[in-house]
């Protein structure tokens, strides 16, 4: 899978994609993550400035279609032999969620992702992606938090990131949702204070794996959406 990051704060992925599965995923050539600092696609004159004033008046700048239109095509004209998704965020798209994830995921190969800033992004840049999403029902400074939360649901999805691909198999639904349920570890009792014991359930220490599992089942939430 490759991912594409067009951004005017490149920089900002830097700890990001140098630690943990991440990285490891890199090492192993099982995903390739490039960016694109858009200042590079703005016009020669004008020395990197890649927003400006909206019309209609407002506080702020608002990022400009132009470079980020030459970005996306010079990105698409690299990437001609993949399958590719255009994606921008926005406050108004459909909801980022493990389903959409797990679709990108087995559909596409390429994905180019399109990092706002300031007071947003021209309008018209929604006719250059093929879908708009939305990470979350709060307002942000920039694509670049959901850009990596992106990046890295539908990287845990693609076989060996994680090193055990029956990992997956534990947590992911037919659908393309996931499980998730209560983990315990040592200690089997703790004891935050005096009087006080929390205990690991019974069950998962009596070695009876029916039992454990249908206490998984039953203390576990199915994440479809």
């Amino acid at each position: 899978m490759n991912f594409n990051i067009i951004t005017i704060f490149p920089n900002i992925f830097d700890s990001y994609l140098n630690e943990t599965f991440i990285k490891k995923a890199q090492e192993k050539k099982l995903i390739k993550i490039n960016l694109h600092n858009l200042r590079d696609f703005a016009d020669k004159e004008k020395k990197g400035r890649v927003d400006d004033r909206p019309y209609g008046g407002g506080l702020g700048m608002v990022l400009q279609i132009e470079p980020i239109y030459k970005a996306v095509e010079k990105i698409k004209k690299e990437n001609k032999n993949k399958k590719t998704r255009t994606i921008v965020f926005t406050p108004r798209g459909k909801p980022f969620n493990q389903k959409k994830a797990s679709e990108l995921s087995k559909k596409y190969d390429n994905l180019i992702l399109i990092c706002g800033r300031y007071e947003g992004i021209d309008e018209r840049v929604t006719k250059i992606a093929d879908e708009e999403l939305l990470i979350g029902e709060y307002d942000l400074m920039g694509g670049e938090l959901p850009a990596m939360i992106v990046i890295e649901t539908i990287s845990r999805l693609i076989p060996n990131v994680l090193g055990r691909p029956e990992f997956l198999e534990t947590r992911q639904t037919k659908t393309g949702g996931f499980i998730e349920f209560p983990q315990y570890t040592r200690p089997e009792i703790f004891e935050p204070k005096k009087g006080t014991k929390w205990k690991v359930p019974k069950t998962l220490i009596s070695g009876h794996q029916k039992n454990i599992d249908n206490w998984r089942k039953e203390k576990g939430k199915v994440i479809e959406k």
